[in-house]
């Protein structure tokens, strides 16, 4: 079997292949990915790691460990982290709607 885009032979069992990265069976699509942005109910400090998180598929816990390693070991992880915190986009789209309800006078 073949690439119909680049040509390269492929083996039975790929599902993409391993030139161009085009997808090997017909009617395949990509599995949606959420956009990059920091969820504003799971944050801790910023959202920055739940976000990463969120976009990777991978526990918050994981990356919120990664980024401390890469913090305190390079000190890049802090730069990273203000760059992350001004670029990435709040996303409240998860967030629960708060009711503003007028309290019952007594009296």
């Amino acid at each position: 079997m073949f690439c119909t885009n680049c040509g390269v032979e492929l083996e039975q069992p790929d599902r993409f292949c391993r030139q161009c990265g085009k997808p090997t069976r017909p009617g395949y699509t990509a599995p949606a990915r959420t956009p990059l942005s920091r969820p504003m109910d799971q944050k801790k400090i910023a959202g920055v790691c739940a976000g990463f998180a969120r976009y990777l598929d991978v526990d918050v816990t994981l990356v919120r460990i990664l980024w401390l390693v890469v913090a305190f070991g390079t000190g890049v992880g802090f730069i990273a982290y203000l760059v992350a915190w001004i670029m990435m986009p709040k996303d409240y789209s998860a967030m629960p709607a708060q009711c503003c309800q007028p309290v019952a006078q007594q009296g």
